[in-house]
């Protein structure tokens, strides 16, 4: 099944200085997967091509 295009939501972006659109932790959940790109706020913590080291279990 194809993806369904959505429409930006507020706070799912922000303009750097520089004019550029970043995404944020909130667009990309909401997108749901990881485009493997190192985006600055990726909640999966893939940055420069690696992924995030596995985090420890936490406790309680």
């Amino acid at each position: 099944m194809a993806l369904k295009p959505q429409p930006l939501q507020p706070g799912d972006y922000y303009l750097t200085p520089e004019g550029f659109m970043v995404f944020t932790e909130q667009y990309h959940l909401r997108r749901g997967f990881c485009c493997k790109s190192g985006c600055r706020h990726c909640p999966w913590g893939f940055a420069n091509g690696k992924p995030a080291p596995p985090k420890p279990p936490t406790i309680g």
